[in-house]
């Protein structure tokens, strides 16, 4: 059954008829606007989201914070990544969001997310260890080796430098213990990565002490500028 932005209308007047508001359709360019003493309501419906209906429903923001955006119910399941991203979308813009079902025995409104205040604050502390994460990553890498935007490309991060920089070290020195290469400052996760080894670049010939491979040797010059930079920070040594 097709559906046209006129379907959605009917079963979202009777939601908010019932919940005692006066309805009308088409007030002063709004879709759908209920009223209840001084409670405005202001319902856009689209058949999906859009950026202009972002645009549209944040301009009727302006009138009442009591803003809904009303589409019908998606095809794809509401357990996706996708929809958990639009209703955070919907709660970071203040927006209300109401799906409408149509089934033989009719349509209903079933309200996803009611207006109400975004609470930042809240929000940061939530995502606060992966704010943590994305400044120790900034702090682990020593040079800007990656081209932002690009994509299906291999990207340098702070964990892939610190094994160059233990490669490095191996290479020069030769054997060496965890201990050893932490005083050269390869950091705390050195034994961590040299224990997991996940490039593979390093082998254990007796306990606690390690060399690297020629695999290592060979993958390692891929990356000439960060070898370069720990080369020269080991020359003294």
């Amino acid at each position: 059954m097709k559906i046209y932005e006129v379907d959605l209308y009917e079963p979202v007047q009777q939601y908010f008829k019932r919940l005692g508001y006066k309805v009308h359709g088409e007030v002063h360019h709004c879709d759908v606007a209920a009223l209840k003493e001084e409670h405005l309501v202001i319902v856009e419906l689209k058949l999906s989201l859009n950026i202009d209906l972002l645009i549209q429903a944040t301009k009727r923001q302006r009138l009442t914070d009591m803003v809904y955006i009303a589409i019908p119910k998606p095809k794809f399941s509401l357990r996706t990544k996708k929809w958990k991203d639009i209703c955070y979308l919907m709660r970071r813009l203040e927006l209300g969001l109401m799906i409408v079902s149509f089934q033989k025995s009719g349509a209903y409104v079933e309200v996803k997310i009611h207006p109400s205040l975004f609470d930042r604050n809240k929000s940061m502390q939530v995502s606060r260890k992966k704010r943590d994460n994305i400044m120790k990553e900034i702090e682990g890498r020593h040079g800007d080796y990656n081209i932002g935007g690009s994509n299906q490309t291999k990207i340098m991060t702070a964990y892939k430098e610190n094994c160059i920089h233990i490669a490095c070290c191996l290479e020069r020195f030769g054997p060496l213990s965890p201990k050893l290469l932490r005083e050269f400052g390869t950091g705390d996760k050195t034994l961590s990565i040299l224990h997991k080894n996940y490039y593979g670049w390093f082998e254990r010939i007796k306990r606690g002490t390690y060399i690297i491979n020629e695999k290592g040797k060979i993958e390692m010059q891929s990356y000439p500028e960060i070898v370069d930079f720990y080369k020269k920070s080991m020359k003294g040594l």
